[in-house]
């Protein structure tokens, strides 16, 4: 049996044209360049490719700088690994200079942060403590937690306020995300979810007075995204359920009572592009206006790049804006 022979297109009856007519997506402009390791981090950003996830990082720092320097809201989302890679202080600088004027987090977020705040260590190893029911079970971080629900419910305060105060009289407090952010006057507002922080495991807490403040700081985080507007940057990092879905219920809320909450940018930041941030953070909040942009990678590269990029561009100004705050960059 001989082999069949199958019809072929006939290449010599192709179309083609010259490369100078094509568009095309790559020119020389957008290539990388060599960098002097004794340059500024300015001069560093001017040789990143213009391509792909490079030019949005700049734009996303360029959008941070601008809110600071008009006086819009730039809302920070994070979680857990946000502080357990070590990225707190950078985060509390940017609050410090008056550039990140709400923080929200999940129960992990504040419980690692309280745990440096007042114990200067955080991040146990769950794979071999929960072998033998060990994992979450650290009587003091539970005690500190549920201490702070109980002066929120004596107060009428959100968690994120209690919380805020505790820390801000720990032994570490330098080292809190949340200490340095209350001192500075910013709003904080943690979003629980029942049964899923090593603190629900404790019989101190009141479940009861943690479900009241943290309903609390539902309403405050509506309040203040009916502060947005178009120059106004909203931030998740590191979330890939809680925050991403508690922001979008808020963000309705806002819109519900009024709120002109459009065209300001969005943006994730995360190892991975899970549906709900990608949904409720990058796309649904400013399909009638804004930018949302995705940013992929690992925290402890990504945000330190975000940190200096925002901070060479506070130090340039927007195109003969007057200097108004500086980063330690060199």
């Amino acid at each position: 049996m001989s082999p069949r022979h199958y019809p072929e297109a006939d290449l010599t009856r192709v179309q083609r044209h010259s490369i100078e007519s094509r568009e095309s997506k790559v020119e020389l402009a957008d290539l990388a360049r060599p960098f002097s390791p004794e340059g500024s981090f300015r001069e560093f950003l001017r040789t990143l490719p213009r391509q792909l996830a490079a030019p949005e990082l700049l734009d996303l720092a360029r959008a941070i700088a601008r809110a600071r320097r008009l006086g819009s809201p730039v809302l920070f989302m994070f979680g857990g690994h946000v502080i357990k890679c070590g990225l707190g202080p950078l985060v509390a600088d940017l609050v410090e200079r008056g550039v990140v004027t709400h923080l929200a987090t999940n129960g992990s977020g504040v419980i690692h942060d309280l745990e440096l705040a007042y114990f200067g260590a955080t991040s146990e190893d769950v794979a071999t403590r929960l072998d033998d029911g060990r994992f979450g079970f650290a009587i003091e971080t539970a005690q500190i937690f549920a201490r702070a629900v109980e002066r929120a419910k004596a107060t009428g305060s959100g968690l994120g306020s209690a919380l805020g105060e505790s820390l801000a009289q720990a032994p570490h407090a330098e080292a809190s995300l949340f200490a340095r952010a209350y001192a500075q006057g910013a709003t904080l507002t943690v979003h629980v979810a029942l049964g899923a922080e090593i603190v629900h495991q404790h019989p101190e807490l009141d479940g009861a007075a943690l479900g009241e403040s943290s309903m609390r700081d539902f309403r405050v985080l509506a309040a203040a995204l009916g502060e947005l507007d178009a120059n106004s940057v909203v931030l998740n990092v590191g979330s890939s359920v809680i925050l991403p879905e508690v922001f979008l219920k808020g963000l309705t809320v806002a819109r519900n009572l009024g709120a002109a909450a459009h065209g300001f940018t969005t943006a994730n930041l995360d190892m991975l592009r899970p549906y709900r941030p990608m949904e409720n953070v990058v796309r649904r909040p400013t399909r009638t206006g804004g930018r949302g942009i995705a940013l992929t990678g690992h925290h402890e590269i990504m945000i330190p790049l975000l940190y200096g990029a925002v901070c060479a561009n506070l130090e340039e100004g927007d195109a003969g804006s007057p200097q108004e705050t500086t980063c330690s960059t060199p």
